[in-house]
């Protein structure tokens, strides 16, 4: 019973905290800003949503609950880019953490100065284990079995009385905004000691879906995105990289179900445990039993642009990639727009392998070897139409209302097409086939062809003709975010 109890209280925790809408805090953040050069900010969601709240006759979360969300901003050379990451969402001095990572640009278009913006997001980790009905080799897809990561920092010793386990409460670390000459821009952020729980998941897109019941807890040192911008005004190119860094796990409690009655066993670098930590099961470690099971890890990725006046596409080698299964391993996945001209690039090919560092063979993880990825692009509706996914990707809901500050016009546009997943260019998944638990760290390149410039900073001479109710960029979503403040208070 007292395994019952606490693993439900693990699913409701977990449930209601995916449903939470990423927001801001500390500081204000006004349209004025975005004629600023640069800025990085962390602002509260949930005193946009009390203000929302006192105008709508609506309870507001309490003075001590906060969303809080990190702003990058960079606004040089004619290229406006804009990045968000949730640090964590504190209720009664509880903290959720999420790992949401989105980063736009917007920019006049390199030959014949269209509007443009786009999007990548990154949204979540998926293991994944292939057998012999695999479809596509070291590359999760609907025939494999699938396990996508909630992630959350939660202390749970309060549910393991007496039990030796270590505490789960995640920790944020802001990587502030650099730059040496104004053409080369680092940042980022980094949650440590950080829990995710997996839930095995179909992305079949004939039938998306996923288990109610959770299948493991496990523990990682880090979840680190380390970004870089650089301009080049010579050739109207902007990289976009983004350094991934997925810690090794530290621990893992595996959950096999007796129908609706959880059995958890807890691995570590030393064995296998017992839930209380105590009883020694086994000696297969964490590693191993990760091996042995044939986990293998990804990142799920989503891309999304929007051209002024002009429709889009994406393709690979000639080929259509936008919800499609297509290979781009060794290749770069250009979008378009209608009439031709390149816009965007996200190239596999430049950085296409990963380092991995065998904590096992090296506890100071500073050997590593190398090994390729595997990419994909994937069909939309595995994802679009699941549930547990959509979830992960509500942080895209508030880049339409950006771009009003940025370009109005663009935004009549941009707010249908971003806010539907359905209407991604492609979402695509990156692979690492070999994992064991140990630590990852690989980054991809972005490509933005541009019409930069050496012009001052620029920025809306007047207040956008939308909505307004104090902050555009906020008030569009505090509806949702009241509503999900509700649901998180009454499962918490």
């Amino acid at each position: 019973m007292f395994r019952r109890s606490l693993f439900l209280k693990l699913i409701a925790l977990t449930l209601s905290a995916v449903l939470v809408l990423p927001v801001s805090a500390a500081d204000t953040l006004e349209p004025s800003d975005f004629r600023l050069k640069n800025w990085d900010k962390t602002i509260d969601f949930f005193d946009y949503v009390r203000a929302y709240a006192e105008q709508h006759g609506k309870k507001p979360p309490s003075e001590d609950s906060h969303a809080f969300l990190h702003l990058t901003y960079v606004n040089v050379s004619g290229i406006q880019m804009l990045y968000a990451g949730l640090e964590n969402i504190t209720l009664n001095q509880t903290a959720l953490s999420i790992p949401i990572q989105t980063c736009m640009m917007h920019y006049k278009s390199r030959d014949d100065l269209k509007d443009v913006v786009t999007a990548s997001s990154f949204v979540m980790l998926l293991a994944f284990s292939e057998d012999v009905n695999t479809i596509h080799e070291q590359s999760p897809d609907k025939n494999d079995t699938l396990y996508a990561s909630f992630s959350l920092g939660y202390d749970l010793t309060q549910h393991f009385p007496g039990a030796a386990i270590p505490r789960l409460t995640s920790t944020t670390e802001i990587i502030p905004l650099e730059s040496t000459d104004d053409l080369t821009w680092t940042w980022g952020m980094r949650y440590t000691n950080l829990t995710a729980i997996w839930w095995k998941t179909s992305i079949d897109p004939q039938r998306p879906s996923h288990d109610p019941r959770p299948v493991a807890i496990s523990r990682y040192d880090e979840l680190t995105f380390t970004y870089s911008l650089t301009l080049d005004p010579d050739t109207g190119e902007a990289k976009l990289s983004m350094n991934y860094v997925v810690g090794r796990m530290i621990d893992l409690w595996v959950i096999w179900w007796l129908i609706l009655i959880p059995i958890p066993v807890h691995y570590n670098s030393t064995g296998c445990y017992g839930v209380g930590g105590k009883t020694k099961l086994s000696d297969e470690t964490i590693y191993d039993y990760l091996q042995n099971q044939r986990i293998k890890m990804s990142i799920v990725q989503f891309q999304s642009t929007v051209v002024l006046d002009h429709t889009t596409y994406s393709r690979s080698n000639g080929v259509n990639v936008t919800d499609e299964d297509v290979a781009v391993d060794d290749a770069k996945v250009s979008t378009f727009a209608g009439d031709g001209e390149r816009i965007f690039d996200a190239d596999f090919s430049l950085k296409k392998a990963y380092k991995l560092f065998n904590y096992t063979a090296d506890s100071t993880e500073t050997d590593f070897a190398s090994y390729d990825t595997t990419t994909r692009t994937c069909k939309v509706a595995g994802y679009a139409r699941n549930p547990i996914f959509k979830v992960h990707t509500f942080l895209m809901r508030f880049i339409p209302l950006v771009v009003a500050h940025m370009d109005p016009e663009l935004y009549q546009q941009a707010k249908e097409r971003l806010l539907d997943m359905s209407y991604a260019d492609y979402f695509y998944v990156i692979a690492y086939p070999v994992y064991d638990g140990y630590r990852i760290e690989h980054d991809p390149t972005y490509t933005a062809y541009c019409s930069l410039t050496t012009e001052e900073p620029s920025g809306p001479t007047e207040e956008p003709a939308i909505p307004q109710g104090g902050l555009v960029l906020i008030v569009g979503l505090a509806a949702v975010a009241a509503v999900a403040y509700v649901i998180l208070r009454r499962r918490h």
